[in-house]
């Protein structure tokens, strides 16, 4: 038995088109697991722990934890969901939660 391309569906050996989704398919194609490239997430790991510590830093002024966690929660969720990271959030980053956080993220690959 084979798997289609398309749809990953169980196909037979001798099918020329899938049963389920109708794509075509060769007479070579297997479904083959990809083996996908770890990602070094040590900086990532260390921006948030800064992050971290930096509105800890700034937990007995009660006015820039009004900026700091918003920020720290964005980053976060842009991590988790593997979004992109703006070159202004960045800065937010550097100027008003963790210098240390702030460069790290500059000097991180997108």
């Amino acid at each position: 038995m084979k798997y289609c391309c398309y749809c990953g569906a169980e196909i037979m050996d001798e099918a020329v088109i899938c049963v389920h989704c109708g794509c075509s398919v060769s007479q070579t194609n297997t479904l083959v697991p990809r083996s996908i490239p770890k990602k070094d997430d040590t900086l990532e790991t260390v921006v948030k722990i800064m992050l971290i510590l930096g509105c800890i830093a700034l937990g007995w002024m009660l006015i820039p934890l009004a900026w700091c966690i918003p920020i720290t929660v964005t980053v976060f969720k842009r991590f988790q969901n593997n979004e992109p990271i703006t070159t202004g959030l960045k800065v937010s980053v550097l100027l008003l939660v963790s210098p240390v956080a702030g460069i790290c993220l500059l000097c991180m690959d997108d």
